[in-house]
């Protein structure tokens, strides 16, 4: 033994180890020879493994050594192995239907509350969050009405969702520890609530079958902290799921929703005037985001491959006003269809309201999240916040009818401005507003060195 643990190549820490072994076989043995000795304890615990035979050695404690580790180094490999078959085959599957994202942290680093929903959970991410508890009760109530309503049974929306649910998971960045069950549930209850929304907001909810005064499905009440919530991107169902409770109600819904359903829901949220048009989309958040890309001319899937131009606009509209910039509102319904001709730099009216930061925040974590999605929303708004810096320049902006300001004062839509891109990972060769940008620089260099001189 001595031998042995005096050998240099052994380390301090295996030295220790087969010290401990051998001394825990001693012990072990000791006992076994105990309990011999005792036939009626001994009766009682004959199908225990222990070590018969006292090791003659320290070398044949080594050996023993050796070979459990052996045998845990074969069953990490095993499990390796095991591991990467299991996210080789289906990694591009869940990569392909990934479309609900949790909000990265980077990005809720300022701002928490504009992300985390404040009075319904949709989805499973914020499921069974205490401050969200009571809205369930009114789930149910929604799911009661529609099935009084049009004489189903429960167990048909059910039994359609479980056909989806496999699908719906995969929608879901990360695993979702949800009982099959208790998911299922979850998309019947929410899908249906989200319809009901709809279908009060487009067609009354008295005429469906509401009180006046209901608390929830009205137009009054928590409507709009429903709708701030039901825009937010970790509190989203998938599209497909709507559609499908959609179809149980209206077998003539095949795979879209109409738009007259959902456009009166959403128009509060707009900041434009401009009527929705598209009925597709991945969830909630994404199809008001199409709606407002809506005639863009470009498409999520090539927008990445347009407008390889300089740098983004970098001046604020004081500094533009100095070198000669005109400003004018264009006269258009889509607020991202901005121009510059001639020196003056042409945008649409755009509205500023309670619900603008959540949303613009929220749709910033899509495009940053979503591979797939252009950034289309993040270079409008980092082009607006280049170009206001300061409550002057959004007077200014206002003045000529740009900005519509029903924040109260120029000073909290400056202040909104600056901190929706402070942690956003863009490149500004990215956007589609390079090229215009690059434009406006070349207007502007020769002018402030024609001032300089």
């Amino acid at each position: 033994m001595v031998s042995v643990l005096d050998d240099r190549s052994v380390s301090g820490n295996r030295r220790s180890r087969i010290v401990r072994t051998y001394y825990e076989i001693i012990r072990r043995t000791r006992q076994r020879e105990k309990l011999r000795n005792d036939k009626e304890t001994y009766g009682e615990l004959e199908n225990i493994e222990v070590i018969e035979e006292k090791p003659r050695d320290i070398k044949s404690v080594v050996s023993i050594e050796d070979k459990n580790e052996q045998k845990l180094r074969d069953i990490w490999v095993i499990s390796l192995n095991d591991k990467m078959k299991t996210l080789g085959d289906n990694a591009t599957t869940s990569w392909d239907n990934l479309c609900i994202y949790r909000v990265p942290p980077y990005l809720q680093e300022n701002d928490t509350k504009s992300y985390m929903p404040q009075i319904v959970s949709i989805g499973p991410f914020h499921h069974g969050h205490k401050h969200l508890m009571p809205m369930e009760r009114h789930k149910w109530r929604a799911v009661n009405m529609v099935m009084a309503r049009t004489k189903h049974d429960i167990k048909m929306y059910i039994d359609a969702m479980k056909e989806l649910e496999e699908k719906a998971r995969a929608c879901y960045q990360g695993p979702i520890n949800m009982k099959r069950n208790e998911f299922i549930e979850m998309l019947v209850l929410d899908g249906v609530f989200i319809i009901e929304i709809f279908k009060g907001t487009s067609e009354g909810f008295q005429e469906i079958g509401y009180a006046p005064n209901d608390p929830v499905f009205g137009m009054r009440g928590l409507m709009q902290s429903i709708r701030r919530d039901m825009v937010m991107l970790e509190n989203q169902l998938p599209w497909s799921v709507l559609t499908g409770l959609l179809h149980l109600q209206r077998p003539d819904v095949l795979d879209k929703v109409d738009v007259r359903l959902f456009q009166p829901f959403f128009q509060p949220l707009l900041p434009t005037r401009e009527v929705l048009t598209e009925e597709r989309g991945l969830h909630c958040l994404d199809v008001l985001r199409r709606g407002l890309l809506q005639s863009s001319g470009t498409s999520d899937e090539d927008m990445s491959m347009v407008d390889k131009q300089p740098q983004q606009l970098i001046h604020c509209v004081t500094e533009l006003r100095n070198a000669g910039v005109e400003f004018m509102r264009k006269e258009t319904g889509h607020f991202w269809d901005i121009e510059f001709k001639n020196g003056y730099l042409k945008i649409p009216k755009l509205l500023i309201h309670d619900g603008t930061k959540s949303l613009f925040l929220n749709l910033i974590a899509f495009e940053q999240c979503h591979i797939k999605s252009s950034k289309k929303i993040t270079s409008y708004i980092i082009f607006m916040d280049n170009l206001i810096n300061s409550s002057e320049d959004v007077s200014y902006l206002h003045h000529y009818g740009i900005i519509e300001n029903w924040l109260g004062s120029d000073s909290g839509v400056s202040d909104l401005f600056n901190g929706l891109c402070k942690e956003v990972i863009f490149d500004p060769n990215d956007g589609y507003l390079s090229e215009l940008s690059g434009e406006v620089n070349i207007y502007y260099r020769p002018s402030t060195e024609y001032i300089g001189a």
